[in-house]
């Protein structure tokens, strides 16, 4: 799957949809040459201008060492072509292996920040953090100063996957297993009933 040529800037006030619809994440850190890369399921949009996110990272971990030193992380989306890779990264210890050189991860500098970017991945954030008690509950809160995103799936501030399966953004339940992102749907709101009543409303 080769995202290359179709990475594409996303405007930075409305970044934070490409979060909307809750999928499995991928954080990646660096700090004193030493790197790592991990998945992460509870990750969020918080603000948006300017825009920011929240990702739980335990505090244990070799990426939680390297994002508190460096003070940046990325935050990627894998699709479902990337599933394997993501199980891989979120089940292996970064302490004992090189993640990126065990599973053969093509990566990319970010244009912001001195982190490795996944190249085979749909959407992108690159990260810096916002110092904050919430820190102490294993949330991370960031501010995103760059945000871009596969032109063939992303688009117009919309993700389109019907054309390219392969390429739908994942949810992770347990155990290995993950769900595709499904097929969008549209709805019209409902205008409110009129009662007929005289009665002032609520």
């Amino acid at each position: 799957m080769n995202t290359d040529n179709h990475r594409q800037d996303v405007e930075l006030a409305r970044c934070t949809r490409l979060l909307n619809h809750g999928p499995v994440t991928i954080v990646t850190s660096q700090h004193d040459g030493r790197a790592n890369v991990m998945s992460a399921s509870w990750a969020m949009p918080l603000d948006f201008d300017p825009p920011k996110v929240v990702v739980v990272i335990d505090s244990h971990t070799l990426t939680r060492r390297l994002v508190e030193a460096s003070g940046v992380f990325g935050l990627q989306l894998p699709a479902v072509a990337f599933a394997r890779q993501t199980l891989a990264v979120g089940t292996s210890n970064g302490v004992e292996i090189d993640k990126f050189a065990a599973f053969d991860l093509r990566t990319f500098r970010g244009r912001q920040i001195d982190v490795p970017m996944l190249a085979d991945c749909v959407a992108w954030f690159e990260c810096k953090v916002i110092p904050d008690d919430a820190q102490r509950h294993d949330l991370i809160l960031a501010e995103v100063v760059a945000a871009y995103a596969d032109s063939r799936v992303y688009s117009h501030n919309r993700w389109h996957f019907e054309a390219t399966p392969e390429l739908r953004t994942c949810h992770y339940v347990a155990g290995g297993t993950f769900f595709a992102t499904g097929e969008p749907f549209e709805v019209q709101a409902t205008p409110p009933a009129v009662t007929g009543s005289s009665a002032p409303q609520p």
